[in-house]
């Protein structure tokens, strides 16, 4: 049984902030799972707003529920009744890889030989392209254009025995960076990519086991945690046991460090650090490296407070909410003319005229990636009254994509790939402009100095570095190549 709202959505062109695909939760053998799964994913709805699903078991069916639009709008009412069931697994999507079509909500479903499995991906693929076009010449017919898709193709096509060996037979061909929840009729099983890229955790309700992407989604359900899964471990729940496997060669650990910088929730604890003191930590050592004379220290709500707290502290200057957010405002609301999205910054965030005005003013943002919405900020604060308007990026410069699960622009819509610190200054208006060093985040985290040999985190969007090879990306840019090559050709023929 199956069901799905179509509802519209569109990405405001103008939210200047960078997006992660997604959120995954799964509880086993448990009361009322679909429910618990519907409040995990709540607590998980700053991780994709696009689209959610849950698809549930009750031991002698599935049950899927998609919709378009956020969870506390689509699973609302009695959703045990809806989706009954003793285990559930669920996803909150925001696409980077497939658009934002009904077809490519999560979890996606297959029945096979060895009988129904759910699949909830979080992450991206970095040879989905080149599986995909391999499994569609072997004549194999997708109904999606989510990555998450060749995942389920790839178990479809083993010729192993157990769905679990299906499982890792399919992981073996596949490359990125990924956390991944699965329920089949008897198991919940969850996997970490090999560089543990994509964070996964493991909780317990009751003496039930709960798996999630971040701690927050098992607090809201009253689950303690556990462990983090590890970098390429499966888990395999079923019955009271849960089997650990490793069905990776050991590598060095390589967490996303985006994580910290923006994507996780300040109350959740990623890899075994709290992202709220993290944050906090890059504040303060961000007025170590860029401080400047100020009166008020202000935060770009929300993701800009815990660092905003911490330079605040550390500079011993006043932290004030210089900046007001309207928690009210629709995702959906887009302005048909330029001229009107000018101020739809405004109807997210308000001036508090009364901090701000013959101030000079620290402004605090988590990052800046295209520094439209910084230009309309800064804007705003100097039409209140600042005397100077200073900015702070809590992050690096982000100079190179993401191929992991993180909607960033191409490199030349990145503010600090295509223009010096002084031109990024004069674009955005501001009277000094200042970025958090890589060696300073690396401080934050408490990971000492980082190793270029082996670098301890996920960092390519600051340095370049990424940690994994990007088969379709290689291929596309060898196409071009050879594209271009013969057109040189025909022109000079």
């Amino acid at each position: 049984m199956s069901s799905a709202r179509l509802q519209t959505w569109r990405r405001d062109p103008d939210d200047d902030a960078p997006r992660l695909e997604c959120g995954v939760f799964g509880v086993y053998d448990t009361d009322n799972a679909s429910t618990l799964t519907a409040l995990g994913l709540h607590a998980l709805q700053h991780r994709g707003q696009e689209a959610c699903g849950i698809a549930s078991y009750d031991g002698q069916r599935f049950h899927t529920e998609k919709h378009m639009g956020q969870v506390g709008d689509a699973f609302g009412g009695d959703v045990s009744a809806r989706l009954p069931g003793r285990s559930a697994i669920g996803h909150t999507r925001y696409s980077t890889s497939g658009g934002s079509f009904l077809r490519n909500i999560q979890p996606l479903f297959a029945d096979l030989e060895t009988g129904g499995i759910a699949l909830a991906h979080n992450g991206n693929l970095t040879n989905f392209k080149y599986l995909r076009d391999q499994l569609v010449g072997e004549g194999r017919i997708f109904q999606s254009t989510s990555d998450s898709e060749v995942i389920l193709q790839l178990i479809a096509r083993s010729r192993k025995g157990k769905i679990v060996d299906k499982f890792i037979d399919a992981l073996s061909q596949i490359e990125g960076g990924y956390a991944l929840v699965a329920l089949t009729n008897k198991k919940l099983i969850g996997v970490r990519d090999p560089l543990g890229i994509r964070p996964l955790v493991l909780g317990d309700l009751d003496g039930r086991a709960v798996l999630a992407s971040e701690t927050c989604a098992l607090d809201i359900i009253g689950a303690r945690f556990v462990r983090d899964i590890e970098h390429g471990e499966m888990v395999v729940i079923e019955g009271d046991s849960i089997e650990s496997l490793r069905p990776f060669p050991a590598e060095h650990a390589r967490p996303c460090v985006f994580e910290y910088v923006y994507f996780a929730r300040p109350d959740s604890i990623v890899n075994g650090k709290s992202v709220y003191e993290v944050r906090k930590r890059m504040g303060m050592r961000l007025a170590q490296e860029s401080g400047v004379p100020a009166d008020v220290v202000v935060p770009v709500p929300d993701s800009g407070v815990p660092a905003a707290l911490g330079f605040s502290q550390e500079a011993g200057v006043p932290f004030e909410m210089g900046i007001i957010r309207n928690h009210y405002v629709g995702r959906t609301f887009i302005q048909p003319t330029q001229g009107a999205r000018e101020l739809g910054v405004r109807l997210k965030l308000s001036p508090n005229r009364q901090v701000l005005a013959g101030k000079r003013v620290m402004l605090i943002d988590d990052s800046i990636v295209r520094g439209t919405n910084s230009v309309r900020v800064v804007r705003m604060v100097r039409e209140a009254g600042a005397r100077e308007v200073h900015l702070r990026s809590a992050s690096p410069p982000i100079k190179f994509p993401d191929f992991y699960g993180i909607d960033m622009p191409d490199r030349d819509k990145l503010l600090a790939a295509n223009k010096t610190l002084d031109e990024m200054k004069q674009m955005l208006e501001v009277d000094s402009l200042g970025f958090l060093s890589v060696e300073g985040l690396y401080w934050a985290l408490g990971a000492g100095p980082r190793d270029p040999a082996e670098p301890q985190f996920t960092d390519h969007y600051f340095t370049g570095d990424y940690p994994t090879r990007l088969l379709d990306r290689e291929l596309a840019e060898g196409r071009n190549e050879m594209v271009e090559r013969q057109l040189s050709l025909l022109v000079s023929g």
